[in-house]
Protein backbone atom coordinates (compact mmCIF):
# COMPACT_ATOMS: atom_id res chain seq x y z
CA UNK A 1 0.00 0.00 0.00
CA UNK A 2 2.99 2.32 0.54
CA UNK A 3 3.86 1.80 -3.12
CA UNK A 4 0.29 2.54 -4.17
CA UNK A 5 0.29 5.70 -2.03
CA UNK A 6 3.53 6.83 -3.70
CA UNK A 7 2.01 6.32 -7.16
CA UNK A 8 -1.06 8.31 -6.10
CA UNK A 9 1.12 11.13 -4.71
CA UNK A 10 3.20 11.26 -7.90
CA UNK A 11 0.13 11.28 -10.18
CA UNK A 12 -1.56 14.01 -8.15
CA UNK A 13 1.61 16.14 -8.12
CA UNK A 14 1.90 15.72 -11.89
CA UNK A 15 -1.75 16.73 -12.39
CA UNK A 16 -1.58 19.80 -10.15
CA UNK A 17 2.03 20.81 -10.85
CA UNK A 18 2.66 21.34 -7.13
CA UNK A 19 3.45 19.28 -4.05
CA UNK A 20 1.40 21.76 -2.02
CA UNK A 21 -1.71 21.40 -4.20
CA UNK A 22 -1.29 17.62 -4.38
CA UNK A 23 -1.00 17.40 -0.60
CA UNK A 24 -4.09 19.56 -0.18
CA UNK A 25 -6.15 17.20 -2.35
CA UNK A 26 -4.75 14.07 -0.71
CA UNK A 27 -4.94 15.34 2.86
CA UNK A 28 -1.14 15.26 3.24
CA UNK A 29 1.59 17.82 3.80
CA UNK A 30 3.62 19.04 0.84
CA UNK A 31 6.66 17.51 2.53
CA UNK A 32 5.01 14.08 2.67
CA UNK A 33 4.16 14.23 -1.03
CA UNK A 34 7.69 15.36 -1.89
CA UNK A 35 9.26 12.54 0.15
CA UNK A 36 6.99 9.98 -1.52
CA UNK A 37 8.07 11.19 -4.95
CA UNK A 38 11.75 11.14 -3.95
CA UNK A 39 11.42 7.54 -2.70
CA UNK A 40 9.74 6.62 -5.97
CA UNK A 41 12.57 8.21 -7.97
CA UNK A 42 15.12 6.28 -5.93
CA UNK A 43 13.30 2.99 -6.54
CA UNK A 44 12.97 3.68 -10.26
CA UNK A 45 16.47 5.16 -10.52
CA UNK A 46 15.02 7.91 -12.68
CA UNK A 47 14.23 11.58 -12.20
CA UNK A 48 10.50 12.21 -12.60
CA UNK A 49 10.37 16.00 -12.15
CA UNK A 50 12.52 18.99 -13.02
CA UNK A 51 12.26 21.06 -9.83
CA UNK A 52 13.40 24.50 -8.75
CA UNK A 53 12.19 27.11 -6.26
CA UNK A 54 9.59 28.50 -8.68
CA UNK A 55 8.08 25.58 -10.56
CA UNK A 56 8.23 21.91 -11.36
CA UNK A 57 7.71 20.03 -14.61
CA UNK A 58 7.73 16.39 -15.64
CA UNK A 59 10.84 14.96 -17.21
CA UNK A 60 10.49 12.78 -20.29
CA UNK A 61 10.75 9.73 -18.00
CA UNK A 62 8.13 11.31 -15.75
CA UNK A 63 5.69 11.76 -18.63
CA UNK A 64 6.12 8.13 -19.66
CA UNK A 65 5.69 6.91 -16.09
CA UNK A 66 2.60 9.09 -15.55
CA UNK A 67 0.73 7.29 -18.33
CA UNK A 68 1.52 3.96 -16.67
CA UNK A 69 0.43 5.32 -13.29
CA UNK A 70 -2.91 6.47 -14.65
CA UNK A 71 -3.61 2.99 -15.99
CA UNK A 72 -2.51 1.34 -12.73
CA UNK A 73 -4.69 3.66 -10.64
CA UNK A 74 -7.63 3.15 -12.98
CA UNK A 75 -7.25 -0.62 -12.70
CA UNK A 76 -7.11 -0.37 -8.92
CA UNK A 77 -10.32 1.67 -8.94
CA UNK A 78 -11.93 -0.90 -11.24
CA UNK A 79 -10.86 -3.72 -8.90
CA UNK A 80 -12.34 -1.88 -5.94
CA UNK A 81 -15.55 -1.36 -7.90
CA UNK A 82 -15.81 -5.07 -8.76
CA UNK A 83 -15.36 -6.03 -5.13
CA UNK A 84 -17.95 -3.48 -4.08
CA UNK A 85 -20.62 -4.39 -6.64
CA UNK A 86 -22.80 -5.88 -3.93
CA UNK A 87 -23.11 -2.45 -2.31
CA UNK A 88 -26.03 -0.57 -3.94
CA UNK A 89 -24.80 2.97 -3.18
CA UNK A 90 -22.57 4.65 -5.83
CA UNK A 91 -19.36 5.71 -4.12
CA UNK A 92 -15.70 6.46 -4.78
CA UNK A 93 -13.70 8.74 -7.06
CA UNK A 94 -15.02 9.60 -10.53
CA UNK A 95 -12.60 11.33 -12.90
CA UNK A 96 -14.44 13.27 -15.61
CA UNK A 97 -13.21 15.55 -18.40
CA UNK A 98 -15.55 18.36 -19.47
CA UNK A 99 -15.35 21.16 -22.05
CA UNK A 100 -14.74 24.68 -20.72
CA UNK A 101 -18.26 25.72 -21.69
CA UNK A 102 -19.58 23.09 -19.26
CA UNK A 103 -18.61 25.39 -16.39
CA UNK A 104 -22.08 26.87 -16.93
CA UNK A 105 -23.50 23.47 -15.99
CA UNK A 106 -22.24 23.81 -12.42
CA UNK A 107 -25.81 23.74 -10.99
CA UNK A 108 -26.37 20.31 -12.57
CA UNK A 109 -23.07 19.04 -11.17
CA UNK A 110 -24.05 20.41 -7.76
CA UNK A 111 -27.35 18.51 -7.99
CA UNK A 112 -25.43 15.32 -8.82
CA UNK A 113 -23.23 15.80 -5.75
CA UNK A 114 -26.32 16.29 -3.60
CA UNK A 115 -27.93 13.15 -5.03
CA UNK A 116 -24.74 11.05 -4.66
CA UNK A 117 -22.77 12.44 -1.71
CA UNK A 118 -20.46 9.41 -1.57
CA UNK A 119 -19.17 9.96 -5.11
CA UNK A 120 -16.03 12.14 -5.21
CA UNK A 121 -15.98 14.11 -8.47
CA UNK A 122 -12.54 14.87 -9.97
CA UNK A 123 -13.35 17.33 -12.77
CA UNK A 124 -10.94 18.42 -15.50
CA UNK A 125 -12.23 21.37 -17.56
CA UNK A 126 -10.43 21.59 -20.89
CA UNK A 127 -11.19 21.91 -24.59
CA UNK A 128 -8.19 19.81 -25.58
CA UNK A 129 -8.96 16.40 -27.04
CA UNK A 130 -8.14 14.11 -24.12
CA UNK A 131 -7.38 10.42 -24.59
CA UNK A 132 -10.03 8.94 -22.33
CA UNK A 133 -8.45 5.49 -22.16
CA UNK A 134 -4.74 6.33 -21.84
CA UNK A 135 -5.24 9.29 -19.49
CA UNK A 136 -7.35 7.31 -17.06
CA UNK A 137 -10.64 9.23 -17.26
CA UNK A 138 -13.79 7.40 -16.23
CA UNK A 139 -15.88 9.51 -18.60
CA UNK A 140 -15.88 12.66 -20.69
CA UNK A 141 -18.65 15.11 -21.49
CA UNK A 142 -18.18 16.62 -24.95
CA UNK A 143 -20.05 18.67 -27.49
CA UNK A 144 -20.38 17.26 -30.98
CA UNK A 145 -20.70 13.72 -32.24
CA UNK A 146 -18.42 10.89 -31.03
CA UNK A 147 -16.06 9.18 -33.49
CA UNK A 148 -13.72 7.11 -31.28
CA UNK A 149 -14.60 3.42 -31.68
CA UNK A 150 -12.97 2.60 -28.31
CA UNK A 151 -15.67 4.57 -26.49
CA UNK A 152 -19.28 3.95 -25.61
CA UNK A 153 -21.53 7.01 -25.75
CA UNK A 154 -24.93 8.38 -24.82
CA UNK A 155 -26.57 11.50 -26.20
CA UNK A 156 -26.98 13.84 -23.21
CA UNK A 157 -29.08 16.51 -24.89
CA UNK A 158 -29.18 18.58 -28.06
CA UNK A 159 -29.07 22.35 -28.27
CA UNK A 160 -29.08 25.15 -30.85
CA UNK A 161 -26.62 28.02 -30.62
CA UNK A 162 -28.07 31.52 -30.19
CA UNK A 163 -27.06 34.87 -31.67
CA UNK A 164 -27.46 37.43 -28.90
CA UNK A 165 -26.94 41.15 -28.34
CA UNK A 166 -27.79 43.71 -25.69
CA UNK A 167 -30.72 46.13 -26.12
CA UNK A 168 -28.23 49.02 -25.92
CA UNK A 169 -26.25 47.64 -28.87
CA UNK A 170 -29.38 47.12 -30.97
CA UNK A 171 -30.59 50.65 -30.15
CA UNK A 172 -27.31 52.06 -31.51
CA UNK A 173 -26.61 49.75 -34.46
CA UNK A 174 -30.03 48.33 -35.32
CA UNK A 175 -31.16 44.70 -35.40
CA UNK A 176 -30.02 42.50 -38.33
CA UNK A 177 -32.95 41.26 -40.43
CA UNK A 178 -30.98 38.56 -42.25
CA UNK A 179 -27.58 36.82 -41.92
CA UNK A 180 -26.21 39.05 -44.69
CA UNK A 181 -26.80 42.11 -42.49
CA UNK A 182 -24.13 40.83 -40.07
CA UNK A 183 -21.46 42.11 -42.47
CA UNK A 184 -22.09 45.64 -41.15
CA UNK A 185 -22.26 44.69 -37.46
CA UNK A 186 -19.76 44.30 -34.66
CA UNK A 187 -19.33 40.57 -34.08
CA UNK A 188 -17.74 38.91 -31.07
CA UNK A 189 -16.18 35.66 -32.27
CA UNK A 190 -14.93 32.54 -30.53
CA UNK A 191 -11.70 30.77 -31.47
CA UNK A 192 -11.14 27.06 -31.04
CA UNK A 193 -8.71 26.54 -28.12
CA UNK A 194 -7.19 23.55 -29.94
CA UNK A 195 -6.79 24.97 -33.48
CA UNK A 196 -6.90 28.74 -32.95
CA UNK A 197 -9.35 29.06 -35.84
CA UNK A 198 -12.55 31.09 -35.66
CA UNK A 199 -15.57 28.91 -35.04
CA UNK A 200 -18.18 29.39 -37.80
CA UNK A 201 -21.63 30.70 -37.01
CA UNK A 202 -24.24 28.08 -38.03
CA UNK A 203 -26.33 30.28 -40.31
CA UNK A 204 -28.58 29.23 -43.17
CA UNK A 205 -28.45 30.76 -46.63
CA UNK A 206 -24.97 29.96 -47.86
CA UNK A 207 -21.80 31.95 -47.28
CA UNK A 208 -22.25 34.75 -44.78
CA UNK A 209 -19.66 37.39 -43.92
CA UNK A 210 -19.25 37.56 -40.14
CA UNK A 211 -16.70 40.24 -39.17
CA UNK A 212 -14.26 39.70 -36.31
CA UNK A 213 -14.55 42.73 -34.06
CA UNK A 214 -12.84 40.76 -31.31
CA UNK A 215 -12.26 37.09 -30.49
CA UNK A 216 -11.57 34.89 -27.49
CA UNK A 217 -11.03 31.18 -26.96
CA UNK A 218 -13.57 31.00 -24.10
CA UNK A 219 -17.16 32.25 -23.90
CA UNK A 220 -16.99 34.24 -20.64
CA UNK A 221 -15.57 37.47 -22.13
CA UNK A 222 -17.95 37.20 -25.09
CA UNK A 223 -20.92 37.13 -22.71
CA UNK A 224 -19.68 40.13 -20.70
CA UNK A 225 -18.86 42.19 -23.81
CA UNK A 226 -22.22 41.37 -25.38
CA UNK A 227 -24.04 42.47 -22.20
CA UNK A 228 -21.98 45.68 -22.21
CA UNK A 229 -23.24 46.47 -25.73
CA UNK A 230 -20.03 45.84 -27.68
CA UNK A 231 -21.47 43.51 -30.30
CA UNK A 232 -23.31 40.33 -31.32
CA UNK A 233 -22.12 36.95 -30.03
CA UNK A 234 -22.95 33.35 -30.94
CA UNK A 235 -23.30 31.33 -27.74
CA UNK A 236 -24.81 28.12 -26.34
CA UNK A 237 -28.25 28.68 -24.77
CA UNK A 238 -27.30 27.39 -21.31
CA UNK A 239 -24.51 29.98 -21.11
CA UNK A 240 -26.90 32.93 -21.50
CA UNK A 241 -30.21 31.56 -20.24
CA UNK A 242 -30.41 33.90 -17.25
CA UNK A 243 -29.23 36.93 -19.22
CA UNK A 244 -32.03 36.38 -21.76
CA UNK A 245 -34.61 35.90 -19.00
CA UNK A 246 -33.42 39.16 -17.38
CA UNK A 247 -33.63 41.02 -20.69
CA UNK A 248 -29.92 41.88 -20.66
CA UNK A 249 -29.50 39.97 -23.93
CA UNK A 250 -31.94 39.44 -26.80
CA UNK A 251 -31.93 36.50 -29.22
CA UNK A 252 -31.53 37.37 -32.92
CA UNK A 253 -32.14 35.65 -36.27
CA UNK A 254 -33.45 32.49 -34.60
CA UNK A 255 -35.11 31.28 -37.80
CA UNK A 256 -31.75 31.46 -39.61
CA UNK A 257 -29.72 29.35 -37.16
CA UNK A 258 -29.81 25.96 -38.87
CA UNK A 259 -27.58 23.51 -37.01
CA UNK A 260 -28.12 21.56 -33.82
CA UNK A 261 -25.26 20.48 -31.56
CA UNK A 262 -25.32 17.96 -28.76
CA UNK A 263 -23.69 16.90 -25.53
CA UNK A 264 -22.40 13.33 -25.37
CA UNK A 265 -21.23 11.32 -22.38
CA UNK A 266 -18.44 8.93 -23.40
CA UNK A 267 -16.63 6.21 -21.46
CA UNK A 268 -14.14 3.42 -22.33
CA UNK A 269 -15.83 0.38 -23.85
CA UNK A 270 -13.13 -1.86 -22.38
CA UNK A 271 -13.95 -1.04 -18.75
CA UNK A 272 -16.70 -2.25 -16.52
CA UNK A 273 -19.37 0.37 -15.84
CA UNK A 274 -19.22 0.98 -12.09
CA UNK A 275 -22.19 2.04 -10.01
CA UNK A 276 -20.84 5.60 -9.74
CA UNK A 277 -20.22 5.85 -13.50
CA UNK A 278 -23.68 4.49 -14.25
CA UNK A 279 -25.17 7.05 -11.86
CA UNK A 280 -23.26 9.88 -13.59
CA UNK A 281 -24.29 8.76 -17.09
CA UNK A 282 -27.94 8.40 -16.15
CA UNK A 283 -28.02 11.67 -14.22
CA UNK A 284 -26.41 13.77 -16.99
CA UNK A 285 -28.53 12.29 -19.77
CA UNK A 286 -31.71 12.95 -17.80
CA UNK A 287 -30.81 16.48 -16.67
CA UNK A 288 -29.30 17.75 -19.92
CA UNK A 289 -32.67 17.19 -21.55
CA UNK A 290 -32.90 17.35 -25.36
CA UNK A 291 -34.11 20.67 -26.74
Amino acid sequence: MDQFAALTAFAQAAETGSFVAAGRQLGLTASAVGKAVVRLEEQLQARLFHRNTRKMALTEEGRMFLERCRRILAEMEAARAELGQTHPTPRGRLRVSLPLVAMFLAPILADFMAAYPEVQLDLDFSDRLVDVVDEGFDAVLRTGYPTDSRLMSRNAGRFRLLLVAAPTYLAEYGSPASPQDLATHRCLRQRSPSTGKLRPWPLAGGATIVPETMSANVVDPLIHLAIAGHGIACLPPFAVRQEILDGRLLSLLEQHVREMDQFSVLWPASRQVTARLRAFIDFMTSHLAPE
